[in-house]
């Protein structure tokens, strides 16, 4: 027992973040981050875009397709990985003023690399309003530490299936997996706000946020008007719910701060109130 005990108090202490800056840790996480990033790259060239031809460079505007459920999408990317790049960085004992500059950009330079190989993609093309999206992500971290020290609004993310990927599964994607990360219709993201972090009032608990989320139903195709499917009923749908800030319960295990941490990118499910583009309001006891 007590060297299991002892193991656990060495394995939080590695898990703390450190007060002044570790050069080995600091190394660890940029080597790290930047052999992940070049993997996934090559990943991407060689079993993605090799399917497809190449091009000379050139944009495109899809500012319209998918309800901007896509844009939400690039919003969500961005803003996640410039978090995951800063509390890395934070770990290591890097300045709060490097965190910022080379942590929580981490997601607009990954996700500029992937939209520079779509412009060079005949399939796709660079999109100005997804690197708008893309800016907009890093833009709300980093305006947040600015402004308040901490992340009072956070992006999150929810996901349930749709029978829309059976009609569609090339596009919406074949089976759960796929689903999860292809089929807009079942996607909601949202933006929840840590209620105590505003109000600044102990009657309420300092975990419990509330959430406003939007999402899309309907949607075969990215436009509206696509000749092979012209009877799409799409929908934007408007929501209302409440969250817990995972990161904002109070232990003094560091690997549980660490997996609230992870795991605080989605959603907890609760009672939902759902307003739609057609004027129809619901209630979901709960909503995934």
């Amino acid at each position: 027992m007590s060297g299991s005990l002892f193991s656990q108090s060495k394995f939080n202490e590695f898990l703390k973040p450190s007060d002044t800056l570790n050069t080995p840790r600091r190394n660890a996480v940029v080597i790290t981050e930047v052999s992940l990033a070049s993997a996934a790259l090559i990943g991407l060239d060689q079993l993605w875009y090799s399917d497809y031809p190449r091009s000379k460079f050139k944009t495109i505007n899809d500012s319209e397709e998918w309800l901007q459920m896509d844009k939400l999408g690039h919003v969500f990317s961005s803003y996640q990985l410039g978090r995951l790049g800063a509390n890395t960085l934070n770990w290591a004992g890097v300045s709060k003023k490097d965190q910022l500059l080379y942590g929580s950009t981490l997601g607009l330079g990954f996700l500029t690399a992937v939209e520079v190989m779509d412009g060079f993609s005949e399939e796709w093309g660079f999109s100005w309003t997804d690197m708008a999206a893309n800016a907009a992500g890093t833009g709300l971290y980093v305006g947040q530490e600015l402004l308040w020290k901490e992340q009072r609004i956070t992006l999150k993310y929810s996901f349930h299936r749709t029978r829309f990927a059976k009609m569609r599964p090339d596009k919406l994607g074949d089976g759960w997996s796929e689903e999860f990360l292809k089929d807009y219709n079942g996607q909601t993201y949202w933006l929840s706000a840590n209620i105590h972090s505003f109000l600044k009032t102990d009657a309420i608990p300092h975990w419990l946020n509330l959430a406003f989320g939007y999402g899309a139903d309907g949607m075969l195709t990215g436009e509206a008007n696509d000749p092979l499917f012209l009877n799409q009923d799409r929908i934007r749908q408007y929501y209302l719910s409440l969250d817990i800030d995972l990161t904002r319960i109070k232990t003094s295990s560091r690997f549980l701060k660490t997996i609230f941490d992870v795991f605080n990118v989605i959603k907890v499910p609760f009672p939902t109130l759902e307003l739609n583009s057609k004027g129809r309001v619901k209630l979901h006891y709960i909503y995934f």
